[in-house]
């Protein structure tokens, strides 16, 4: 793969990166309703989720999934239904008197990962992500060379280029909160979090 290529996926693929989506959101979520130590858990189970997405493209079951209506549905409602489900827990627990025994009937199996497994699974339940490696990337690709290793070195970049915005953002928001750590502050933002996250999960649900 020569550089050009890689440069010209960097260009294309910033715009994406930059604009505030799901683990942008999951990232803040965490910082301010835990520390920053679970937003870079969270960063970093974005990026695993990215990787997941990279994998199926180079064994091509993501093509199968995003040329079959039917599997693509499953997917963007199973991706909508988790973000709801992370929103509307989210802003459950910024209740004032919550049981502990209430918020735990809400856990998922995969909750105990904590902000990795919220990051990861937020973003291999993403269609958007799929259609990265299925629309941007294969523009990329030299056909001549051997496919798999290319797109390796395409979701490499992307990883590092997501990791480096979540990990800088996780450092603002961790900053913010030390200077105005109050609780009223950290309810208000996890109900913000909490509503952008409901109206990701309706969007995905919703869009066509």
């Amino acid at each position: 793969m020569q550089w050009h290529q890689v440069l010209g996926f960097v260009v294309a693929v910033t715009p994406l990166t930059l604009i505030p989506g799901t683990s942008f959101t999951l990232v803040t979520q965490q910082v301010i309703a835990g520390s920053r130590f679970d937003g870079v858990r969270a960063a970093f189970g974005s990026a695993c989720g990215l990787l997941v997405h990279a994998t199926f493209a180079a064994i091509g079951l993501s093509a199968l999934v995003m040329s079959s209506a039917q599997a693509l549905t499953v997917v963007k409602l199973l991706g909508g239904i988790y973000l709801i489900w992370l929103g509307v827990t989210t802003w459950r627990a910024t209740r004032r008197g919550a049981e502990p025994t209430a918020r735990r009937r809400w856990r998922l199996p995969w909750a105990q990962l904590g902000g990795f497994g919220q990051g990861m699974c937020s973003n291999v339940l993403n269609p958007k992500a799929a259609s990265v490696y299925l629309t941007l990337v294969p523009q990329f690709l030299t056909s001549s060379r051997p496919i798999a290793p290319q797109i390796a070195t395409l979701a490499m970049v992307h990883v590092a280029m997501v990791l480096v915005w979540l990990l800088f953002w996780t450092s603002v928001v961790a900053a913010a909160r030390a200077a105005i750590d109050t609780p009223r502050f950290r309810r208000g933002m996890n109900r913000l979090a909490g509503a952008v996250l409901v109206a990701l999960g309706v969007r995905t649900v919703t869009a066509s």
